[in-house]
Protein backbone atom coordinates (compact mmCIF):
# COMPACT_ATOMS: atom_id res chain seq x y z
CA UNK A 1 0.00 0.00 0.00
CA UNK A 2 1.30 3.45 -0.91
CA UNK A 3 2.34 5.69 1.96
CA UNK A 4 0.77 9.09 2.50
CA UNK A 5 3.74 10.11 4.62
CA UNK A 6 7.07 8.89 3.23
CA UNK A 7 9.56 10.70 5.48
CA UNK A 8 8.50 10.70 9.12
CA UNK A 9 9.89 12.27 12.28
CA UNK A 10 8.73 10.24 15.27
CA UNK A 11 8.83 12.04 18.62
CA UNK A 12 8.90 9.83 21.70
CA UNK A 13 9.11 10.94 25.31
CA UNK A 14 11.75 9.48 27.57
CA UNK A 15 8.98 8.61 30.03
CA UNK A 16 7.45 6.30 27.41
CA UNK A 17 10.41 3.96 27.89
CA UNK A 18 9.71 3.51 31.61
CA UNK A 19 6.67 1.29 31.22
CA UNK A 20 5.37 0.56 34.71
CA UNK A 21 8.67 1.56 36.31
CA UNK A 22 9.24 4.86 38.11
CA UNK A 23 12.41 5.59 36.15
CA UNK A 24 14.90 3.97 33.79
CA UNK A 25 14.32 1.85 30.70
CA UNK A 26 11.87 -1.03 30.47
CA UNK A 27 13.15 -3.80 28.22
CA UNK A 28 9.54 -4.66 27.31
CA UNK A 29 8.76 -1.10 26.15
CA UNK A 30 12.06 -0.88 24.31
CA UNK A 31 11.29 -4.07 22.42
CA UNK A 32 7.74 -2.94 21.69
CA UNK A 33 8.84 0.36 20.15
CA UNK A 34 11.53 -1.38 18.12
CA UNK A 35 8.92 -3.77 16.68
CA UNK A 36 6.55 -0.92 15.78
CA UNK A 37 9.31 1.05 14.09
CA UNK A 38 10.55 -2.05 12.23
CA UNK A 39 7.05 -2.55 10.80
CA UNK A 40 7.08 1.05 9.57
CA UNK A 41 10.50 0.65 7.95
CA UNK A 42 9.27 -2.52 6.24
CA UNK A 43 6.71 -0.33 4.45
CA UNK A 44 9.60 1.64 2.89
CA UNK A 45 9.08 4.68 5.11
CA UNK A 46 12.05 6.89 5.90
CA UNK A 47 12.11 7.20 9.69
CA UNK A 48 13.89 9.66 11.96
CA UNK A 49 13.39 9.62 15.71
CA UNK A 50 13.82 12.17 18.49
CA UNK A 51 13.52 10.75 21.99
CA UNK A 52 13.46 12.64 25.27
CA UNK A 53 15.40 11.87 28.43
CA UNK A 54 12.82 12.41 31.16
CA UNK A 55 13.03 8.78 32.31
CA UNK A 56 16.62 9.46 33.38
CA UNK A 57 16.90 13.19 34.04
CA UNK A 58 14.77 16.26 33.38
CA UNK A 59 16.67 19.51 32.91
CA UNK A 60 13.66 21.59 33.92
CA UNK A 61 13.60 19.96 37.37
CA UNK A 62 17.32 20.42 37.96
CA UNK A 63 17.06 23.78 39.72
CA UNK A 64 15.02 22.28 42.56
CA UNK A 65 18.01 20.04 43.33
CA UNK A 66 20.45 22.97 43.30
CA UNK A 67 21.80 22.37 39.80
CA UNK A 68 22.14 25.37 37.52
CA UNK A 69 19.57 25.41 34.68
CA UNK A 70 22.14 25.31 31.88
CA UNK A 71 24.01 22.42 33.52
CA UNK A 72 20.73 20.60 34.07
CA UNK A 73 19.78 21.02 30.42
CA UNK A 74 23.09 19.51 29.30
CA UNK A 75 22.56 16.61 31.69
CA UNK A 76 19.14 16.08 30.11
CA UNK A 77 20.74 16.06 26.65
CA UNK A 78 23.13 13.32 27.75
CA UNK A 79 20.14 11.34 29.04
CA UNK A 80 18.66 11.41 25.52
CA UNK A 81 21.91 9.91 24.24
CA UNK A 82 21.54 6.98 26.64
CA UNK A 83 17.97 6.41 25.43
CA UNK A 84 19.12 6.74 21.83
CA UNK A 85 21.78 4.08 22.33
CA UNK A 86 19.23 1.74 23.93
CA UNK A 87 16.75 2.24 21.08
CA UNK A 88 19.49 1.75 18.50
CA UNK A 89 20.44 -1.57 20.07
CA UNK A 90 16.80 -2.72 20.18
CA UNK A 91 16.24 -1.76 16.54
CA UNK A 92 19.37 -3.59 15.40
CA UNK A 93 18.08 -6.72 17.15
CA UNK A 94 15.07 -6.38 14.83
CA UNK A 95 17.39 -6.25 11.82
CA UNK A 96 16.94 -2.51 11.26
CA UNK A 97 19.93 -0.47 10.10
CA UNK A 98 20.32 2.63 12.24
CA UNK A 99 22.49 5.67 12.79
CA UNK A 100 22.70 7.45 16.12
CA UNK A 101 23.38 11.14 15.55
CA UNK A 102 24.20 13.60 18.30
CA UNK A 103 24.17 17.38 18.53
CA UNK A 104 26.99 17.16 21.10
CA UNK A 105 30.13 15.58 19.73
CA UNK A 106 31.00 12.17 21.18
CA UNK A 107 32.77 10.35 18.38
CA UNK A 108 33.08 7.00 20.13
CA UNK A 109 29.30 6.74 20.50
CA UNK A 110 27.54 8.58 17.70
CA UNK A 111 27.96 10.60 14.52
CA UNK A 112 27.96 14.39 14.72
CA UNK A 113 24.90 16.03 13.19
CA UNK A 114 25.47 16.95 9.55
CA UNK A 115 22.21 17.66 7.74
CA UNK A 116 23.12 16.25 4.32
CA UNK A 117 24.58 13.09 5.82
CA UNK A 118 21.45 12.53 7.92
CA UNK A 119 19.24 12.89 4.83
CA UNK A 120 21.45 10.46 2.94
CA UNK A 121 21.05 7.88 5.72
CA UNK A 122 17.28 8.21 5.40
CA UNK A 123 17.44 7.80 1.63
CA UNK A 124 19.39 4.57 2.14
CA UNK A 125 16.68 3.19 4.41
CA UNK A 126 18.47 3.66 7.73
CA UNK A 127 16.58 4.80 10.81
CA UNK A 128 18.16 7.99 12.10
CA UNK A 129 18.01 8.62 15.85
CA UNK A 130 18.68 12.25 16.76
CA UNK A 131 20.02 12.64 20.29
CA UNK A 132 21.28 15.46 22.55
CA UNK A 133 18.39 17.72 21.57
CA UNK A 134 19.46 20.82 19.67
CA UNK A 135 22.84 20.85 21.41
CA UNK A 136 21.92 24.07 23.23
CA UNK A 137 20.32 24.67 26.63
CA UNK A 138 16.85 26.18 27.05
CA UNK A 139 15.45 24.09 24.18
CA UNK A 140 13.31 21.01 24.76
CA UNK A 141 13.34 17.79 22.76
CA UNK A 142 10.04 18.99 21.27
CA UNK A 143 12.01 21.90 19.81
CA UNK A 144 14.69 19.48 18.62
CA UNK A 145 12.00 17.37 16.91
CA UNK A 146 10.50 20.38 15.14
CA UNK A 147 13.92 21.67 14.10
CA UNK A 148 15.21 18.37 12.76
CA UNK A 149 11.92 17.56 11.02
CA UNK A 150 12.09 20.83 9.11
CA UNK A 151 15.79 20.42 8.34
CA UNK A 152 15.34 16.95 6.83
CA UNK A 153 12.17 17.98 4.95
CA UNK A 154 9.96 15.51 6.83
CA UNK A 155 6.38 15.08 5.64
CA UNK A 156 4.97 14.94 9.17
CA UNK A 157 5.82 14.82 12.87
CA UNK A 158 4.22 11.89 14.66
CA UNK A 159 4.07 12.56 18.38
CA UNK A 160 3.48 9.34 20.30
CA UNK A 161 1.70 9.80 23.62
CA UNK A 162 -0.37 7.88 26.17
CA UNK A 163 -3.66 9.33 24.86
CA UNK A 164 -5.36 8.94 21.49
CA UNK A 165 -5.16 12.55 20.38
CA UNK A 166 -5.71 16.15 21.44
CA UNK A 167 -8.62 16.99 23.74
CA UNK A 168 -10.18 20.26 24.83
CA UNK A 169 -9.15 19.36 28.39
CA UNK A 170 -7.10 16.66 30.10
CA UNK A 171 -8.89 13.35 29.36
CA UNK A 172 -7.14 11.69 32.31
CA UNK A 173 -8.81 14.20 34.65
CA UNK A 174 -12.03 15.07 32.80
CA UNK A 175 -14.12 12.11 31.53
CA UNK A 176 -16.21 14.53 29.43
CA UNK A 177 -13.23 15.88 27.49
CA UNK A 178 -13.85 16.15 23.75
CA UNK A 179 -11.27 14.85 21.27
CA UNK A 180 -10.40 16.64 18.04
CA UNK A 181 -9.93 14.60 14.86
CA UNK A 182 -8.36 17.60 13.15
CA UNK A 183 -7.49 21.06 14.41
CA UNK A 184 -5.68 24.09 13.01
CA UNK A 185 -2.50 25.58 14.42
CA UNK A 186 -4.36 28.82 15.17
CA UNK A 187 -7.13 27.03 17.08
CA UNK A 188 -4.61 25.14 19.19
CA UNK A 189 -3.11 28.49 20.19
CA UNK A 190 -6.46 30.23 20.79
CA UNK A 191 -7.73 27.38 22.99
CA UNK A 192 -4.40 27.02 24.81
CA UNK A 193 -4.16 23.30 24.01
CA UNK A 194 -1.02 21.44 24.95
CA UNK A 195 0.59 19.84 21.89
CA UNK A 196 4.25 20.85 21.96
CA UNK A 197 6.09 23.69 23.64
CA UNK A 198 5.48 27.01 21.92
CA UNK A 199 8.93 27.24 20.28
CA UNK A 200 8.47 23.86 18.60
CA UNK A 201 4.83 24.50 17.74
CA UNK A 202 5.56 27.88 16.13
CA UNK A 203 8.35 26.38 14.04
CA UNK A 204 5.92 23.80 12.65
CA UNK A 205 3.25 26.41 12.05
CA UNK A 206 5.57 28.77 10.16
CA UNK A 207 6.77 25.96 7.90
CA UNK A 208 3.36 24.29 7.47
CA UNK A 209 4.62 20.99 8.90
CA UNK A 210 1.68 18.86 10.09
CA UNK A 211 1.73 17.20 13.51
CA UNK A 212 -0.21 14.06 14.37
CA UNK A 213 -0.70 13.28 18.07
CA UNK A 214 -1.65 9.63 18.67
CA UNK A 215 -1.54 6.74 21.13
CA UNK A 216 1.80 5.05 20.52
CA UNK A 217 0.83 2.13 22.77
CA UNK A 218 -1.70 0.78 20.27
CA UNK A 219 0.07 -1.75 18.01
CA UNK A 220 0.01 -0.95 14.31
CA UNK A 221 -0.87 2.71 14.63
CA UNK A 222 2.44 3.89 13.18
CA UNK A 223 1.97 2.00 9.92
CA UNK A 224 -1.71 2.87 9.61
CA UNK A 225 -1.03 6.59 10.07
CA UNK A 226 1.77 6.49 7.49
CA UNK A 227 -0.68 4.87 5.07
CA UNK A 228 -3.11 7.74 5.58
CA UNK A 229 -5.64 6.40 8.08
CA UNK A 230 -7.25 9.02 10.31
CA UNK A 231 -5.84 8.07 13.72
CA UNK A 232 -5.21 10.49 16.56
CA UNK A 233 -5.42 14.25 15.97
CA UNK A 234 -4.02 16.03 12.93
CA UNK A 235 -2.77 19.59 13.47
CA UNK A 236 -2.26 21.56 10.28
CA UNK A 237 -2.89 24.93 8.64
CA UNK A 238 -5.93 23.96 6.59
CA UNK A 239 -8.12 22.53 9.35
CA UNK A 240 -11.49 24.18 9.79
Amino acid sequence: MQLKYKRILLKLSGESLMGEQRFGISSDMLGYYAEQIQELVAQQAEVAIVIGGGNIFRGLSAESSGIERVTGDYMGMLATCINGMALQSALEKQGVYTRLITAIEMREIAEPYIRRRAIRHLEKGRVVIFSAGTGSPYFTTDSAAALRANEINADVILKGTRVDGIYDSDPEKNPDAVRFDRVSFSKVISLGLSVMDMTAFTLCQENNLPIIVFDINQPGHLVRIAQGESIGTLVDVESL
